[in-house]
């Protein structure tokens, strides 16, 4: 990947981590589906189609990269549903 779109990714997941953790303050027993609401509602669609496509192109290791341990499996399984909605 170019640094750009590496640069966006990481921005990206970052304010998905961000997200997780501000829902996790207001409603630590969210479940999957409340998060992946929460975050979907929260990420604009341009937002979504570049984590996609970095998924695509980078795979899982690609937002890992970016992504602290609790959050990443969450954050893989929202922008999984993005891509096969």
């Amino acid at each position: 990947m170019t640094p750009e779109p590496t640069q966006s990714l990481a921005e990206a997941a970052a304010e998905i981590q961000q997200l997780l953790q501000q829902l996790e303050k207001t409603n630590p027993t969210a479940t999957g589906a409340q998060q992946e609401a929460f975050v979907t509602a929260a990420i604009t669609p341009t937002k979504k189609k570049r984590l996609i496509n970095a998924l695509k192109e980078g795979g899982q290791g690609a937002i890992e990269e970016f992504l602290d341990n609790p959050y990443l499996n969450v954050a893989i399984r929202i922008i999984e549903g993005w891509r096969n909605p």
